[in-house]
């Protein structure tokens, strides 16, 4: 391995803690990564398009296990340095992206509260992204010499003509005041009324004078708007990456989740036209939340019909250009030269301190796969905070050699937690839902977490 550069002890821990409790690291995911080239070009292209203005919209099919939320962390890693502002959430039995009862909203929320750029990349840019557009606002005012409100109103003329842009503007206008006149309340009011942390309209009118709040019945045009302001703020343009997707797939109450498929399918075709400016998606889920015909996108004709997989893509061919994107599975090879990248991170940079040799590294393979059989390349989560155990009592007794402790190692197979629940429909007679309230229609006491 190369000593080219030491690893920093911040950028170490923070991967080595990670791997070893089972979640994706939130940094330095390039020091780990292995494999995937061609799916990561395909990404890149789509940032390069929503950067020149254009629209995306990408679904990551993975078995539980395989890296898509890594994989969707390192591109979202990939369109901040290209200069693009990213939100990303999870999607959970209270976020949801259609609802009546505040499940949408609380899903807008918290992708604003994760709302990040490449100087803030862990989340709570909000601020920061309209305090650059002020910034640019007074520039342009003090080289034209018109009044720094009237550049703003100006500025934001584009986005009185969408759905609650009118507000939009407004609120944004409301933050330039506190600028200018040192309100600090007013500022704060305006971020939360950004962040949809108003929850009544009383509140919104009485701190900001605006009649509106980002609630569940204009959550995807918010986004359009948020996509087309941070554009006006000097970025290339905005990228949604939602996981675990699979929750929408749990939703037992039919009309729920075809409500939420018709939000979705709302997207795809926007994304498709090109008609959203500047706003890519990426959504991660597994095979049964794609293609099972009962309960999965599938289940939505129109959906499966604009998701169907390329026919000409068979016989070992593939197509990387369509909205599906079927993360490939890791090869015995691609596994080998990612637990030797562990190994190096684990060594800070430096190959002459590594706790293991090239031939442990084939042993604890030939180890895991003689315990779960290929499971422990092609679903390797549990196999690697396996590995990182490994390192980590090596690196506290080195008096033991790995030798000695190798036989010791417990693998375990990763279990999809997604296929414990029933897939029967306890679907009720068409007058029963007829006469059901909304509050029921949206229930979630089926939610199995």
């Amino acid at each position: 391995m190369s000593t080219a550069s030491a690893i920093r002890p911040k950028d170490r821990d923070a991967v080595i803690q990670s791997l070893r409790a089972g979640v994706v690291p939130r940094t330095g995911q390039h020091l780990i990564q292995v494999g995937r080239v061609n799916e990561i070009a395909s990404l890149i292209k789509d940032i390069e398009r929503i950067a020149d203005s254009g629209s995306s919209i990408r679904f990551v099919i993975g078995e539980y296990g395989s890296g898509k939320t890594f994989f969707l962390n390192l591109v979202r890693a990939i369109a901040l340095e290209k200069r693009l502002v990213t939100a990303h959430a999870d999607l959970n039995p209270d976020r949801r992206l259609h609802a009546t009862g505040g499940q949408a909203r609380s899903l807008y929320a918290e992708m604003m509260s994760n709302i990040s750029t490449r100087s803030k990349p862990d989340g709570g840019a909000m601020q920061s992204i309209v305090e650059r557009f002020v910034t640019e606002a007074l520039k342009e005012s003090k080289a034209s010499g018109k009044n720094p409100e009237a550049v703003i109103h100006e500025k934001l003329d584009i986005l009185s003509e969408m759905v609650g842009g009118y507000d939009f503007a407004h609120v944004i206008a409301a933050y330039w005041k506190g600028h200018d006149t040192g309100n600090e309340q007013l500022k704060a009011d305006a971020i939360r009324w950004l962040r949809a942390e108003f929850t009544a309209k009383t509140d919104a009118r009485n701190a900001l004078g605006v009649r509106t709040i980002i609630d569940d019945g204009i959550f995807y045009d918010h986004l359009k708007l948020m996509s087309r302001f941070v554009r006006l703020a000097g970025f290339e343009g905005m990228l949604i990456c939602l996981d675990e997707l699979v929750n929408l797939y749990k939703l037992s109450n039919v009309q729920a989740r075809n409500s939420n498929y018709e939000q979705m399918l709302r997207i795809l075709n926007d994304s498709l036209q090109g008609t959203a400016v500047g706003l890519g998606f990426i959504l991660g889920g597994t095979p049964d939340f794609l293609m099972d015909t009962r309960r999965g996108l599938y289940s939505y004709s129109a959906l499966q019909s604009r998701l169907a997989e390329n026919t000409f893509a068979v016989k070992g061919l593939v197509d990387y250009s369509g909205p599906v994107l079927r993360l490939s599975n890791l090869s015995p090879e691609d596994f080998y030269i990612l637990l030797s990248k562990i190994r190096h991170v684990f060594a800070y940079g430096n190959s002459a301190d590594s706790l293991l040799p090239d031939e442990a590294l084939k042993a604890f393979m030939e180890h895991c796969s003689k315990k779960i059989g290929d499971a422990y390349f092609r679903t390797p989560r549990n196999t690697i905070t396996s590995f990182v155990n490994l390192l980590s009592v090596l690196e506290q007794n080195r008096q033991t050699t790995w030798q000695d402790i190798l036989g010791t190692v417990d693998i375990k197979p990763d279990i999809n937690p997604d296929l414990d629940i029933p897939l029967e429909e306890m679907v009720a007679p068409a007058a029963a839902i007829a006469s059901t309230s909304a509050d029921e229609e949206e229930s979630l006491a089926s939610f199995k977490l």
